[in-house]
């Protein structure tokens, strides 16, 4: 899958394992790793629901974005980059047709 980054500065430290560790501590910056690895070896976003991690669509104020577990409680945010954004019949995201991806943050947007 093709996979762009919202932040220039995050962008730089999901590709630097020393700077994610440093960020997120040894276990997160693994999990991180291993979802954007993930994500990249998908041919489409519908790859990922077979995949460890919960990939899932959120709601309210962050329709539109998806998210994956990492360390517990934080999430890989991200959000379909297809241009259309590729919808099923009911008007949902149709995960088999999304092939590029933007990550937005890595955040507990629970707030606990």
């Amino acid at each position: 899958m093709d996979i762009s980054f919202s932040d220039n500065k995050f962008e730089k430290l999901a590709n630097d394992q020393r700077l994610l560790q440093k960020a997120y501590g040894q276990i997160g910056a693994n999990f991180i790793k291993k979802r954007l690895d993930d994500l990249r070896a998908a041919k489409t976003l519908e790859d990922c629901k077979k995949l460890p991690g919960k990939y899932h669509e959120l709601t309210e104020n962050r329709k539109g974005q998806l998210a994956t577990h990492v360390e517990q409680p934080n999430r890989l945010i991200f959000k379909p980059t297809n241009d259309p954004i590729p919808l099923n019949d009911n008007g949902g995201l149709d995960w088999s047709k999304v092939t590029s991806i933007e990550i937005i943050e890595v955040t507990n947007y629970h707030g606990k």
